[in-house]
């Protein structure tokens, strides 16, 4: 499943509206097919794999890292019956499709042709890789993630505006290979004034998978980019699962504050700017309780001299300590 989930990631940012799947076809121990969702959503990762298995796929163990689609469409037949007729003996699921029109209807197609079926395999590993996906059908709208580069005191720019370069050249490739999983990438209208970025991926043989533009603006737009004039229009960006937003402190302000913030990547680069531009503003916080409990951390490494950090917005924790509380074994007061 592992393999399976590092092959999904090949596709994330190409495949939208369609998740990108990942499947590893293994018979009698041996490798015999392999598959992603190709750009555009088609051909499915199953399709990919079984094409390349042949009649090997016949008696084989399947690892798909979702739910193989059980709903017809013009673009192609459904996995669940590609896999039943292909002869596989086992088909092993990661996660399952929140999708309406699968939902559990591919696992039950599977087993009445008599196929064998596991669920819950590597879930912690594909969640992560789907959750643009996931989140769309869920929530109906993309899975949104925050990119911040800051100083040690938080700044992201002298006073006079300058902010290149804050990180080094490993924090930067890092951050255009978030670009090229990215369905769009969006920045305020403050940061397209200052800077005219070209949010593209500039990174060896990826120069292609650079997203669509957008740009925050209650204003004109950008010709050739989206326009959202508040974040709450992401609910209608129906074609994508991942979005990147790119600052500046406007644009980060807003999301936050909008509670529509899934994942921030923090690049941390040491040095101290002292007075200078906050990397965000107001959020919408009446007190430092609220604060509490919404993020957790992912993950932390260093990339050359900076550090990254990730945290996911956790809305599952319990409520943030309050003064009726506090003292009752439940909450502290630091």
């Amino acid at each position: 499943m592992q393999a399976a989930v590092a092959l999904g990631e090949r596709g994330r940012g190409r495949t939208a509206p369609n998740p990108s799947v990942g499947c590893v076809i293994v018979n009698q121990g041996r490798l015999v097919g392999r598959g992603w969702t190709q750009a555009g959503g088609r051909p499915h990762g199953e399709a990919m794999a079984l094409d390349q298995a042949g009649r090997e796929a016949r008696g084989a163990t399947v690892y798909v890292t979702l739910e193989p689609c059980a709903h017809p469409s013009e673009r192609g037949p459904a996995c669940a019956d590609l896999l039943a007729q292909a002869g596989v003996a086992r088909v092993v699921i990661a996660l399952g499709d929140p999708d309406p029109r699968t939902d559990g209807r591919g696992i039950a197609r599977l087993r009445a042709a008599g196929v064998a079926v596991e669920t819950g395999c590597g879930a912690a590993l594909a969640e992560p890789s789907l959750a643009g996906f996931l989140t769309r059908v869920r929530l109906g709208r993309p899975f949104v993630t925050l990119k911040l580069a800051m100083s040690l005191d938080g700044k992201i720019a002298l006073p006079s505006g300058e902010s290149r370069w804050i990180t080094g050249e490993d924090a930067r490739a890092h951050v255009h290979g978030e670009r090229a999983r990215s369905d769009m990438i969006l920045v305020g209208r403050g940061t397209y004034e200052a800077d005219r970025p070209g949010l593209d991926v500039r990174l060896p043989g990826l120069e292609d998978w650079s997203p669509r533009r957008a740009i925050l603006t209650r204003g004109n737009g950008v010709e050739g980019w989206a326009r959202l004039g508040s974040p709450d229009e992401v609910f209608a960006l129906e074609d994508v699962n991942d979005l990147l937003v790119e600052g500046g402190s406007g644009a980060a302000s807003a999301f936050l504050q909008a509670d529509l913030v899934d994942r921030m990547l923090i690049y941390r680069a040491p040095i101290l700017i002292g007075e200078g531009r906050s990397s965000i503003g107001y959020v919408g916080l009446t007190s430092i309780a609220e604060a509490h409990r919404r993020w957790r951390m992912s993950d932390s490494r260093m990339l050359g001299i900076d550090r990254l950090e990730v945290y996911e917005r956790d809305r599952h924790s319990p409520p943030p300590p309050t003064e009726a509380n506090i003292g009752r074994g439940d909450a502290r007061g630091t």
